[in-house]
């Protein structure tokens, strides 16, 4: 027991942590504040649907993978040769539509700091990633300048969320009994924030950190459950936070909605506060969202390993060329959870499948209860996924 808490104060927390800081970027807060327009108090009612898939979908992951001792792509391949190449593709495509989303985040950042348009933004912005993943000094500078940067958010938004006055009440009451339901806002909440490669980031922490086998099985439930509360804390403050600002009539920008919750509450200090914590997060997203994608499919062939750091650059660039060709910021950051909702179903169908093979998983069985939870899930956003993506793409394209 005792190695078990020193592993939960250690790497496991820090898996939880990975996993939350993952979802709690420019997607988190867009996504939050757009679908709070929409629906309002009812949207804590997503938040709680959400919370019961999230998890769901990360204790049949975070386990599976733990036990099995095999990253994602590994135990697909071995359950069906190939399956682990397409699995992998499909984390990849994810990866990519999250970091345009990303792009776009930096755009909205330096937008709100500078007043330079999104695109102009989002280039200047690509080429500070650059920098910082080629000189990782820098980087490292900037993994601590985040995190300071992300208490700040945190109680920033505590902040606001206070002197807001929301209508807890009636918060509560459709948190419970909501007056209206969004499948968008549900898809696109639960892909942004345990979708694509953000169901295995944690997970493969913990591989890496030596958390693995069945003896393990209670510090990875207890890190992944603590990643997942940590996240939906802080988006439910934010969630306070908004419709206490709406409740007092103020109207958001529809391009970038996020900061004017932050402007209409904390004035142009809080406002200019925001555009730096927004710019940070999305930055430092852009540079891990590449390199865990790039992850994925650097074993297809040694010549993506040699070459890993070329591969993640061009995949920043593209990332950057098609958000300055699109446009829409706030709208890539909903299609990006959109599409990673669409993933989250196929990937954890791949390895709940994979765990019923006892060739793979040797003499452990897995619960049945979890077993039948995460075939919930995939029922669930398998179902609701494709006409949202549908409509998204209608959104991207009008």
């Amino acid at each position: 027991m005792a190695a078990g808490k020193r592993w939960f104060g250690g790497a496991s927390l820090g898996a939880a942590f990975l996993m939350a800081n993952s979802s709690i970027g420019p997607g988190f807060l867009t996504q939050t504040t757009v679908f709070t327009q929409q629906l309002l108090t009812s949207f804590g009612f997503v938040i709680l649907v959400s919370v019961v898939l999230d998890v769901g979908a990360q204790l049949n992951t975070w386990r599976i993978l733990t036990v099995s001792e095999l990253r994602a792509q590994d135990l697909a391949n071995r359950l069906l040769p190939g399956l682990g190449y397409f699995l992998a593709t499909m984390v990849i495509l994810g990866g990519f539509a999250f970091n345009i989303g990303n792009i776009a985040g930096c755009g909205l950042g330096l937008n709100v700091l500078t007043g330079m348009s999104f695109e102009h933004g989002a280039l200047v912005s690509c080429a500070v990633a650059l920098t910082l993943f080629w000189v990782q000094e820098i980087g490292k500078m900037l993994d601590g300048f985040t995190k300071i940067l992300g208490t700040v958010k945190i109680l920033l938004t505590l902040g606001i969320a206070f002197s807001a006055h929301p209508p807890l009440l009636q918060a509560l009451h459709h948190t419970l009994l909501p007056a209206k339901i969004s499948a968008a806002a549900i898809v696109t909440i639960v892909g942004g924030t345990v979708g694509g490669y953000i169901t295995f980031s944690g997970a493969h922490r913990l591989l890496d950190a030596g958390i693995k086998g069945p003896g393990q099985q209670d510090v990875v439930t207890r890190s992944a459950v603590s990643g997942i509360v940590i996240s939906t804390v802080m988006r439910f403050v934010l969630f306070l936070a908004i419709v206490g600002v709406l409740s007092h009539g103020a109207v958001l920008d529809a391009d970038n909605p996020a900061a004017g919750v932050f402007r209409s509450a904390a004035g142009e200090v809080g406002f200019r506060v925001f555009g730096v914590i927004l710019w940070s997060a999305a930055i430092s997203s852009v540079v891990g969202a590449a390199y865990t994608s790039v992850s994925f499919f650097k074993t297809f062939h040694p010549v993506f390993a040699r070459y890993e750091r070329a591969c993640i650059s061009v995949f920043i660039v593209l990332s950057t060329g098609i958000f300055v060709l699109v446009g829409k910021p706030a709208q890539l950051l909903v299609f990006a959870g959109a599409v990673n909702g669409l993933i989250l179903p196929i990937a954890l169908g791949i390895i709940l499948v994979a765990a019923t093979s006892h060739r793979l998983m040797g003499t452990y069985r897995h619960p049945r209860w979890m077993l039948a939870a995460g075939w919930v899930v995939v029922a669930i956003m398998g179902a609701l996924s494709v006409p949202v993506l549908v409509e998204q793409v209608g959104a991207l394209l009008r």
